[in-house]
């Protein structure tokens, strides 16, 4: 921006920060003036140019920092994928990743549905031929701070992460976005994620919709999309045990001291001892394979799909019926090559996040914000009440050969639900074959996808993109070959 126009622009602000509220949220005095003028410079400095071997595109991408406290210094990284073609006339989404402590940047975009995936090695990134931003403008957010690029110059911050200071954040951070990019401040809005996101993605919906009330801060959000989603800390904890004996990864005789000891739906559930060696003993056959894809291969000599702390250590020291919050993901590899790509200098410094001189540790998963996670809820499933009779669309999905988050966990949670069954189970399709089996309820829709691990995208892109277009539609999945 040239001095004049920045004179200009700095008169206009002054004349009106005296006529102005300040935004109840960020507490930018300025927020209408932006909304009003479709100002666009503070989103052009994020503008990303020059991105180490990227494919040449026709759409426009955006990396960068917004800060959701400015007292501590609170700042959250994102990556921002306009739509391939007509962005000015499609949905913004906002997609999420879990963890806690796993970046939505290094597994969402570049291992799943962005445009650029990483690629062998972390040497560079590949086209994605079925990125989700052929049907909608897609956001990628590293949350809560700590997660990646994200960080708080006050480390007292660092020992509060949960469950409801990730979603304040997150819904501080999206009306501040909106200020870079008001054109998209009324757009129709999802949000959308996988695995412990499956708590994070209602938390951040309920919060919306209770604040939409308000219309000077109203977020046109239409439906949330969740993918192998922790839900209800009881019935997934069951599930998963279940699904693990019922796939042969552990014996009749350790499922049987589960089923008689552990009852996950009480508070006491980890003073049992049986119970306990029992669980470790389905973790301990776990670590042999990868937990998020039971017939896939695993990275050798890489340990991304296993947690070498004990599972039981972790969750006795928080006294909780919480889930374990095992790191890793989709292997082989691809953990490693995003860990290689983002911590290069020229990386780094297209995506605004360094100076191209000094470099910032990334980590696909922050191991401290899983350790200490201060609060978590047990169950979501009040939030999918809410949410369902305030009308907002709610689809959930799970690949059906992850152990970590399983089909069953998903399963029993929604039958939980009690909700009225609108179109019976059957198969979907995709190219004239069967990609999974779906249910619609009212107020939500249930699918599989058949031979998918947890990171469903990785698995099955093509048909994840059609099921994805259907959402944004709210159309049934196809009925026939």
């Amino acid at each position: 921006m040239d001095f004049g126009r920045k004179l200009a622009l700095f008169l206009i602000l002054a004349f009106v920060s005296t006529m102005s509220p300040v935004h109840p949220v960020t507490g930018d005095r300025h927020w209408r003036w932006y909304s009003q003028m479709g100002l666009t410079s503070l989103a052009n400095d994020d503008l990303v140019t020059n991105l180490p071997g990227q494919p040449a595109v026709d759409f426009r991408h955006y990396a960068g920092y917004v800060t959701v406290n400015q007292k501590n210094g609170r700042t959250l990284f994102y990556w921002f994928y306009e739509a391939m073609s007509h962005p000015d006339e499609k949905p913004l989404v906002l997609w999420l990743n879990g963890g806690p402590g796993c970046s939505s940047v290094g597994y969402g975009a570049t291992q799943e549905i962005g445009p650029f995936i990483v690629d062998t090695n972390g040497r560079g990134i590949k086209f994605n031929n079925f990125s989700w931003n052929k049907e909608a403008n897609m956001l990628f957010l590293e949350s809560p701070v700590g997660v990646g690029f994200s960080y708080s110059n006050t480390s007292t911050d660092y020992d509060n992460l949960g469950d409801e200071f990730t979603a304040n954040d997150s819904y501080t951070f999206l009306h501040q976005w909106f200020l870079k990019f008001p054109s998209y401040r009324n757009r129709t809005f999802y949000i959308a994620g996988e695995s412990y996101a499956g708590k994070y993605v209602p938390e951040l919906a309920d919060l919306i919709n209770d604040n939409n009330k308000d219309p000077s801060l109203r977020i046109e959000l239409k439906g949330i999309l969740l993918g192998n989603p922790e839900t209800d800390d009881p019935e997934d904890w069951k599930g998963l045990v279940d699904y693990a004996w019922s796939h042969a990864v552990v014996s009749d005789e350790t499922h049987k001291i589960i089923k008689e000891h552990c009852d996950f739906y009480s508070n006491d559930t980890w003073s049992n001892e049986d119970c306990n060696q029992a669980v470790e003993e389905v973790f301990k056959q776990y670590k042999q394979i990868d937990i998020y894809s039971l017939y896939t291969s695993v990275c050798v000599g890489d340990t991304a799909g296993s947690d070498d702390k004990s599972v039981l250590q972790v969750m006795m020291k928080r006294k909780s019926n919480m889930m374990p919050r095992v790191l890793g993901g989709y292997d082989p590899c691809l953990d490693n090559y995003a860990k290689a790509f983002y911590n290069r200098l020229d990386v780094q410094k297209a995506l605004h996040v360094s100076d191209g001189q000094h470099l910032r540790n990334w980590s696909i998963c922050n191991q401290k914000i899983f350790d200490d996670w201060s609060e978590s809820k047990p169950s979501v499933l009040p939030i999918y009440k809410k949410l369902i009779a305030a009308g907002v669309r709610i689809w959930v999905y799970s690949g059906d050969t992850d152990g970590r988050v399983p089909v069953l966990s998903t399963r029993y949670s929604l039958k939980t639900l009690g909700l009225p069954i609108i179109a019976a189970w059957r198969p979907w399709y995709h190219q004239k074959q069967v990609s999974g089996w779906v249910q619609e309820y009212k107020g939500l829709t249930f699918a599989t996808f058949r031979g998918a691990g947890h990171a469903v995208p990785c698995f099955k892109p093509n048909s994840s993109l059609a099921f994805f277009t259907a959402f944004l539609l709210g159309e049934s999945l196809p009925p026939s070959r």
